[in-house]
């Protein structure tokens, strides 16, 4: 999808307060939350192009890019990773339509191997509004997320042929804005587990099943038995909370643990993350706790970043942890990973999306985010061998 980006949205102006949600799934705006653009609508009880003028205050978005769960770690992948060495694909629909063409052309600028792109529905090319409040929660940030699915309705598990599922590692990201896939998920994970891939699921706010049942559980796949299908389950908090239909993260991990999880992370904001593996996969049976990186903290905290947002950073920290399982399944070969060495690439990944705005970094030469990655990654990694 296309993100259109708008800064310096203040959520506790009249304007944005307005529009703010007043109960669970009644199609309110929600920081930190993603809500489609006709449940907008339906609650504000007008046209979303009037919300969008008086939230906005009529100003042009700061920036567009390329965006979405699925479509930015991607690309941040491909950015990564040695092109000679692995092939890095990426499988999705578009419209027909100006904003398809808008999106091709921005592709064209990475490496991202697009083969698997294809139009598959006359409706729009889905996008997203994302409003950036760079002093939420402290100065932390936050964004809200205005989407509108279209074309991705039409976007179903045909469309996925042989070639998706001849791969090392295959990922859904974000699938509950692709109705038609997260619908169908636990059969897609267990065709891929057939074919010997490794499954990683990174999510994203599921509006459309909140919507349904406000307050109550979301279901990822057809039940609990669909998480033993997933080798690495990438979550925030808010998503890790409603999935498990537990009240706190402790008991969210609980959840995932008992019910067979393999292995899963959640993010959480620029509080310490929480990681799991039960052993197969990394190693060894353990439960990590890492925080945020505090030289990244402390750049963005100091004032010096003027241009950038938190937009992406949850995205490219998915694409790090990746780009490490990658790296690391080529050279261990039947070795078992290291997981703190892919959350540090998650974390430094992540970190890094502050410095720009919006969730894809454009490079000038190929190999010029993994320099300015490894830094931050190589002081993290100092940073944690002392706790």
């Amino acid at each position: 999808m296309i993100d259109f980006i708008y800064n310096n949205i203040n959520f506790n102006s009249p304007a944005f307060q307005k529009y703010t949600s007043k109960e669970q799934g009644d199609g309110g705006l929600s920081p930190g939350k993603l809500v489609f653009t006709e449940e907008l609508e339906r609650f504000a009880g007008k046209p979303y192009p009037e919300i969008l003028k008086e939230i906005t205050g009529a100003k042009t978005p700061t920036t567009f890019n390329l965006g979405g769960p699925a479509l930015v770690p991607f690309i941040h992948i491909s950015q990564m990773l040695n092109e000679e060495a692995f092939h890095v694909r990426l499988y999705a629909g578009t419209g027909k339509d100006e904003m398809a063409d808008t999106m091709i052309k921005l592709l064209k600028k990475t490496p991202l191997n697009i083969s698997g792109l294809k139009t598959t529905s006359n409706k729009a090319t889905p996008f997203t509004d994302v409003f950036s409040d760079p002093d939420y929660d402290d100065g932390h940030g936050e964004r809200t997320f205005v989407n509108n699915i279209g074309a991705a309705w039409d976007y179903g598990p045909e469309d996925l042929d042989e070639s998706f599922y001849d791969s090392d590692i295959v990922c859904f990201g974000g699938t509950a804005l692709m109705p038609n896939i997260h619908d169908h998920l636990t059969r897609l994970l267990e065709k891929a587990k057939e074919e010997d891939c490794l499954t990683v699921v990174n999510t994203v706010y599921d509006f459309r099943n909140e919507k349904k049942n406000p307050g109550e559980k979301w279901p990822l796949g057809d039940d609990e038995a669909t998480l033993e299908l997933i080798d690495l389950l990438i979550m925030d908090k808010e998503e890790s909370l409603k999935i498990s239909g537990k009240s706190s993260l402790e008991k969210a991990s609980d959840y995932f643990i008992s019910n067979g999880s393999k292995a899963f992370i959640i993010t959480n904001g620029g509080n310490d993350l929480i990681a799991w593996s039960d052993g197969p996969l990394f190693g060894e049976k353990k439960r990590i706790k890492l925080p945020v990186s505090a030289r990244i903290k402390e750049k963005i905290q100091s004032g010096s970043i003027r241009e950038g947002d938190t937009t992406g950073c949850g995205d490219n920290f998915v694409g790090g942890v990746i780009v490490s399982l990658a790296d690391q399944l080529r050279n261990n070969h039947d070795e078992a990973l290291d997981f703190t060495e892919a959350l540090a690439w998650g974390v430094a990944s992540g970190g890094y999306a502050c410095f720009y705005t919006g969730g894809t970094f454009y490079e000038e030469s190929k190999g010029e985010k993994w320099d300015l990655i490894r830094h931050y990654y190589d002081d993290y990694l100092k940073q944690i061998d002392k706790l």
